[in-house]
């Protein structure tokens, strides 16, 4: 059984730093596309940014580009979102999701993820 478990929300103030990280397990994920998506109050859950686990390419939404930064540790078995210069507009549910890579085209597209997390709390006051 698939589980993707976040950590590392939290309350910082704009400009501050967050690293969230998502441990995976339930199976091999080397196949695996790895995204970051975030949901505010009463929005949509957007992407934010994607993985290749086999790779390591990365894609980000340009809100946050040149911001944050997506990575993985093979040994761990876990996905990082590296957040910089936070601002309030980033405040929001942070969710780790996962999708068998056949498609990196789809990244974007969170109906193609399969494992969802619970998802983590980033609050950026201002």
């Amino acid at each position: 059984q698939v589980q993707l478990v976040e950590s590392g929300g939290g309350l910082v103030q704009a400009g501050g730093s967050l690293r969230l990280s998502c441990a995976a397990s339930g199976r091999t994920f080397t196949s695996y596309v790895m995204g970051w998506f975030r949901q505010a109050p009463g929005k949509e859950r957007d992407f934010v940014a994607a993985i290749r686990w086999s790779g390591g390419i990365t894609n980000y939404a340009d809100s946050v580009k040149g911001r944050f930064t997506i990575s993985r540790d093979n040994a761990k078995n876990t996905v990082y979102l590296q957040m910089n210069n936070l601002k309030p507009e980033d405040t929001a549910v942070y969710y780790c999701a996962a999708y068998t890579g056949l498609s990196w085209s789809a990244r974007s597209n969170k109906s193609m993820y399969d494992y969802w997390g619970r998802g983590t709390q980033v609050t950026v006051s201002s």
